[in-house]
């Protein structure tokens, strides 16, 4: 785009990317990853994010979350967290674990 980049070939784990109600949603009976959608990041300066609708989802490198513990005090396999809608709270996404992840290790 001239704005911006698009984010394609990430993985959705423990929730799935629904695309007629364009958010999250519970995933489907043995699922374990899904492919998530295009995800355009637009930069907004002094920007602040919405207080509900949303899960601040972060993105991994890999399934292994953990990684060594970098100097900005983030795993060094920690890439980004971004945006995404939901109509549940938060804490919901957060019980599941819910997390993009670059590459799976199959």
């Amino acid at each position: 785009p001239k704005v911006g980049c698009y984010i394609h070939g990430l993985f959705l784990e423990g929730a799935r990317w629904d695309a007629a109600a364009g958010q999250l949603a519970e995933s489907r009976p043995k699922e374990l990853y899904t492919e998530m959608a295009v995800i355009w990041l637009l930069p907004v300066a002094n920007r602040k994010p919405p207080e509900s609708g949303s899960y601040l989802c972060p993105i991994y490198k890999t399934l292994t979350r953990a990684g060594t513990l970098s100097t900005t005090g983030h795993s060094t396999n920690y890439v980004i967290a971004v945006e995404i809608p939901t109509d549940k709270p938060e804490k919901h996404w957060i019980k599941r674990g819910t997390a993009l992840i670059c590459a799976l290790d199959f």
